[in-house]
């Protein structure tokens, strides 16, 4: 057995182990606890030493500008969705998937794989990809959301520049976010991991430790298996998946990149679960709705789905990554991953087309 399948099957059992807890985490905030020392103290953790140990110059300033490019070209290529789904655009629906799509959240779902199967220095990079999507997702995000709801409410009252500010305080609040600039801060002045103090690096290690198996036990506790509107959420994580490995593909191509780590970057990246970001900002409008006593047909979004999106992005995304990293350099072509992402497109599109095929024949 190879060691990529043997390290696969490790992982899969942590997440099933998750899985098998789930009766033990039956309070929300348990659950929720352990995401938070995920996000507060290990993954932080991780990123830190990983950035402290590589050289980086002012040449990997396009990393995060290639992740925003990627963002918006999601966003951009977000419509496509609607016409394989026979959705409105300018419906909560349509709106809720225009914020969701294009968004990541690669923490949770593409770091400890990315940690594990490619290396620090990988991880590294990863972190400052990222950065771009940050950027994204907090602030262009934002300004979407709001630009929407005043929109379909006609609300003139909101103070976007006082919002802005916030969500900036907020982006630099965050401990994974103060840690990757004080590594840049760091290593700018010629200080690497070797030359910290060696109980601060004791602390970094024996904190980094804790990411893979917490966050793998998290997926499998946080996994729902809620009714609801679960095809068009199953068409669009496929659809996503598709048109994301599409413009992987391209990019790979244009910026002609040939390591096969960076290839395999390029690809399972941008395959992260989607954000809770854009979750926060939907349900900051939907509160206004709510004091306004708005029906769910005439809302800004669609907050169910955007709750259900969310809850089978993760380990959807988690199954994806782990099937290409163990994979070796099988989707290191552009040739497979067009292919797989028209497999993908067509999957997602297929519920949509045979539901109006069943309609059609029972009309008949």
């Amino acid at each position: 057995m190879s060691d990529a399948l043997q390290k696969t099957i490790t992982l899969l059992l942590l997440i099933g182990l998750g899985l098998l807890l789930k009766s033990k985490f039956k309070n929300k905030d348990q659950t929720n606890g352990i995401k938070e020392i995920i996000l507060s103290v290990a993954l932080p953790s991780t990123i830190f030493i990983s950035l402290m140990k590589i050289e980086i110059d002012s040449s990997m300033i396009i990393i995060p500008l290639v992740t925003l490019v990627f963002n918006f070209l999601m966003f951009f290529s977000a419509p496509l969705a609607f016409s394989l789904f026979g959705i409105e655009k300018n419906s909560p629906t349509g709106r809720t998937m225009m914020m969701l799509i294009p968004s990541l959240a690669p923490g949770l779902s593409c770091f400890p794989f990315i940690a594990e199967f490619l290396g620090e220095k990988s991880l590294a990079i990863a972190a400052l990809a990222d950065v771009g999507n940050k950027f994204f997702v907090l602030i262009s995000l934002y300004i979407l959301a709001m630009n929407m709801f005043l929109k379909n409410s006609d609300d003139k009252e909101t103070k976007m520049g006082g919002k802005l500010k916030s969500l900036f305080a907020s982006m630099f609040q965050e401990p994974i976010n103060l840690l990757i600039f004080l590594a840049i801060i760091l290593l700018s002045l010629g200080i690497n991991y070797s030359s910290l103090p060696f109980v601060v690096t004791e602390i970094f290690d024996k904190t980094s430790a804790m990411m893979t198996p917490l966050v793998l036990l998290f997926i499998g506790l946080a996994v729902q298996l809620k009714e609801g509107k679960k095809r068009i959420v199953a068409s669009i994580l496929f659809f996503r998946a598709g048109i994301t490995m599409i413009i992987s593909a391209g990019m790979i191509y244009v910026l002609h990149i040939t390591d096969l780590s960076m290839i395999l970057l390029a690809i399972v990246i941008p395959l992260s679960a989607a954000s809770f970001w854009p979750l926060a900002h939907i349900s900051a409008f939907n509160l206004r709705e709510d004091a306004k006593g708005l029906p769910k047909e005439k809302r800004t979004f669609d907050l169910e789905l955007a709750v259900l999106l969310l809850a089978f992005s993760l380990p959807f995304s988690t199954i994806l990554i782990l099937a290409i990293l163990s994979s070796g350099s099988f989707f290191a072509h552009t040739s497979t991953l067009l292919t797989s992402g028209m497999i993908f497109i067509v999957l997602g599109a297929l519920p949509n087309a045979l539901s109006k095929v069943f309609v059609k024949m029972s009309k008949a």
